[in-house]
């Protein structure tokens, strides 16, 4: 049986103008032969999730080196489950602390990837969790 290629959306929510990581998962994903739709930058969660409706995405990567990932994770998982995507795959990275990204995966959030993070690895944990859930 034929699976659906998995649709993945990238963002740089918030002010942070700094997107050279985010552009290069975003190119490995497609290298990996994923799907692959870039926000581009400054997008609010409001925004995130919308794209995230309209483009039928199976997974969201946030990319946020501005600190404020306690405030932008949560918000989007919020408006996700609002609009009935629940299911959508919550990953993202960029300077995390530890003991945050612990915090934002007991809320539900997936895979943290700080700084210095394998891009195989993130193709890797994006495949493993979105084979979890087919």
């Amino acid at each position: 049986m034929i699976k659906r290629i998995p649709r993945i959306l990238i963002a740089k929510p918030g002010l942070d103008g700094h997107d050279r990581g985010a552009r290069i998962v975003a190119s490995a994903l497609r290298d990996a032969g994923m799907e692959v739709i870039y926000s581009g930058l400054h997008q609010t969660p409001e925004m995130i999730a919308n794209t995230a409706l309209q483009e039928n995405v199976d997974a969201i990567g946030l990319s946020i080196l501005s600190g404020a990932h306690m405030t932008i994770f949560p918000k989007v998982r919020a408006l996700l489950k609002e609009k009935g995507l629940d299911d959508v795959l919550l990953f993202g990275g960029g300077v995390i602390p530890l003991e945050d990204a612990q915090k934002l995966k007991a809320e539900g959030i997936g895979g943290i990837f700080p700084p210095g993070s394998s891009i195989q690895s993130i193709v890797d944990y994006i495949k493993e969790a979105l084979s979890k859930r087919d």
